[in-house]
């Protein structure tokens, strides 16, 4: 694992998210930022977030903006160094801009492997006491990401 510096990461202050790459339209946005303000407001300081495209991409750049009426840290936990590999221009544009902007950044494995992914939602949800999820379909990794915060009796929130 490589960190920009010593971390020092509190579960009970921290919400992970989790969720599909690709998002239905209708996804209502309002209702994520509620989630998100009354979760600041009952103490919760930092947020993980996987910087995937599609639901993380969203939770970040809502997180970014409420930033301006609180004092919240976004942590970029990033599977591999090559994450954004196959993301197209924009993609990577947001990407680099989104780790830009990202309070600390904790890389789980230099190089990609079958298990990186699932290694940095395992460390999201052990570091957290409370996980932001989009769930549409009853397979993937972030599925798997919801079962594990339950085995490990995380509060989930569904979106």
């Amino acid at each position: 694992m490589i960190k920009d510096k010593e971390l020092f990461i509190n579960p009970l202050k921290t919400c992970a998210c989790t969720g599909h790459r690709v998002v239905e339209i209708s996804f209502d946005r309002e209702k994520l930022k509620g989630i998100f303000v009354k979760l600041i407001e009952c103490g919760y300081d930092t947020f993980l977030i996987g910087m995937a495209i599609g639901f993380d991409t969203i939770c970040f750049n809502i997180l970014e903006n409420l930033k301006s009426e609180y004092k919240i840290k976004l942590i970029a936990c990033i599977p591999c160094l090559s994450q954004a590999y196959k993301f197209n221009k924009k993609q990577k544009e947001e990407y680099d801009r989104m780790l830009s902007i990202a309070d600390e950044k904790i890389y789980i494995s230099e190089e990609y492997d079958d298990k990186c992914m699932m290694r940095r939602n395992k460390f999201m949800v052990d570091n957290s006491s409370c996980l932001v999820s989009y769930i549409r379909r009853n397979y993937g990794g972030s599925v798997s990401t919801v079962n594990y915060a339950v085995k490990m009796d995380k509060t989930v929130i569904s979106v």
